[in-house]
């Protein structure tokens, strides 16, 4: 069974770091994109990252971009997300997914909808 699942979630006061864990199990193509969301309470889930598996390529929203850094262990299928200056609106649900067959540009565009798979949310509360 292909799956992901996110982990790593916290508490944090401002200004610290925390990273998150996206272990993705069962993949059987290499050609895959995994992106980080995030849904704070009463707001729409926000694309904030993607790294693509075949080349490590990155990319950033301008939300987190200086502050938030994405990385992956293919050795450990695992896609981490270290978040550092944290600030209190950041205080979401995150959650990793997966896209297949796509350039990295293009699945920094996809809605949140369109993404093949999806790991279960982990909670980051960033405190003032």
């Amino acid at each position: 069974e292909v799956q992901l699942q996110a982990s790593g979630g916290g508490f944090m006061q401002a200004g610290g770091s925390l990273r998150l864990s996206c272990a993705a199990s069962g993949m059987t193509n290499d050609d895959y994109i995994i992106g980080w969301f995030r849904q704070a309470p009463g707001k729409e889930r926000e694309w904030i990252s993607c790294i693509s598996n075949s080349d490590g390529r990155a990319l950033y929203a301008d939300s987190v971009k200086g502050r938030f850094t994405v990385s992956s262990d293919n050795s450990k299928n695992t896609v981490y997300l270290q978040m550092s200056s944290l600030k209190p609106e950041d205080t979401a649900v995150y959650h990793c997914a997966a896209v297949w067959y796509m350039t990295i540009f293009q699945a920094m565009r996809l809605p949140a909808e369109k993404w093949h798979l999806w790991g279960q949310g982990t909670l980051v509360t960033v405190s003032s």
